[in-house]
């Protein structure tokens, strides 16, 4: 009964929530700033050539173009209304959808934009409860907050879209994992030098996996290419995560995962399989000392559910937009690493904890 209960909370604190669609006007893209979208999907296409919430065996392949507009916050996403009139200036809207009707028409289109590019790609993997424009238009907003470098591509998994529909998510991400794989390999083909993995919520558990196939496969090629991981909010048992991560050996570097305390979701989460944290909530980083890996503790930047902080949160996006030399410090010393942060810092063994501060509030301490 009490989970019944957790459930239907969950469903009450989303379900006033808009949900997303996409919605195509060409003319916005005199207006917004574009972002070009790259997709691999499991998800099937219904009547109308929609991409639904059911599953696919068959990967299809598509690229969106996402007019971003000038007039909204850092981290918000403004949806056009589903009658009435839209209007570009603030509200995110699709200026071109293009279905590829054979994957070397997906290459040969990703290949040009890799090249532009300088052969760095970001893969995201959405999380529990996101329809497909939900997921796209994500992707759309915080590559375009952030300034992420490289071609963005996003996998689109069949989540249920229902708050309600945990249980099935859960199958559809392990459903999904021969997907992801297929479309690292497509990246890889069209040219990629360098892929970052970026997986929110339930999508990191579907990484995990993807990269332990990979890994189980021998298939060096793929792994070699991947420059970083960065999980956002993951839900995923922490034990779970480290016998996968052992299974994958050594991981890839970076290896970064944002979390928080404070994320209502992952508590949920954690009450619906009987345990006290998920990764994302997790409260004491000795439990992942012998992984190579940073834990960002976002919980004072939290609002809200505090599922994705990493993307919404406008004080985060400017001081993570802000650390021009990030990348250079994760491929060197941790010390540095760590020191472009502002927060206090615990290191056991392996792992690093960085609890992270607004910079007005590290101001403040240092003045102390």
């Amino acid at each position: 009964m009490h989970r019944f209960l957790i459930a239907i909370c969950l469903s009450v604190l989303v379900a006033c929530t808009p949900r997303g669609q996409v919605t195509l006007d060409p003319a916005a893209a005199t207006v917004g700033q574009l972002q070009t979208i790259f997709i691999g999907t499991t998800r099937k296409q219904d009547a109308d050539g929609k991409f639904g919430n059911t599953r696919s065996e068959k990967i299809n392949f598509a690229r969106y173009d996402i007019s971003v507009p000038p007039d909204r916050k850092l981290g918000e996403i403004n949806w056009p209304p589903r009658h009435g009139k839209i209007d570009p200036n603030t509200q995110f809207l699709t200026t071109d959808e293009i279905v590829y009707q054979t994957d070397a028409l997906f290459r040969n289109d990703l290949r040009k934009q890799l090249a532009a590019k300088g052969g760095e790609a970001v893969i995201f993997i959405h999380g529990y409860n996101n329809n497909f424009a939900e997921g796209v238009y994500r992707v759309a907003q915080f590559s375009h907050d952030l300034k992420l470098p490289g071609a963005v591509i996003h996998y689109a998994w069949p989540s249920a879209a229902e708050p309600l529909g945990y249980a099935f998510d859960r199958d559809s991400a392990l459903f999904a994992r021969d997907g992801l794989e297929t479309l690292m390999h497509e990246v890889t083909a069209a040219g990629a030098k360098r892929i970052v993995l970026v997986a929110h919520s339930m999508g990191a558990g579907l990484t995990m996996e993807a990269l332990r196939q990979t890994s189980i496969r021998g298939d060096t090629k793929t792994l070699d290419l991947i420059g970083g991981v960065v999980l956002i909010s993951p839900d995923i048992d922490v034990d779970v995560f480290k016998v996968i991560a052992h299974s994958i050996g050594k991981l890839p570097q970076p290896f970064v995962i944002f979390g928080s305390d404070r994320d209502r979701a992952l508590r949920f989460s954690a009450m619906l399989s009987g345990q006290s944290d998920r990764l994302g909530s997790l409260s004491d980083v000795r439990r992942v000392a012998d992984l190579d890996v940073t834990f960002l503790d976002v919980g004072e930047f939290s609002k809200g559910m505090g599922h994705f902080t990493f993307g919404d949160s406008a004080a985060l996006i400017t001081l993570l937009s802000r650390i021009q030399d990030v990348q250079g410090a994760f491929e060197s010393d941790r010390r540095v690493r760590v020191g472009l942060l502002p927060g206090v810092v615990l290191t056991v063994q392996n792992a690093t904890q960085v609890v992270l501060k607004p910079v007005a509030t590290v101001a403040a301490d240092l003045t102390r």
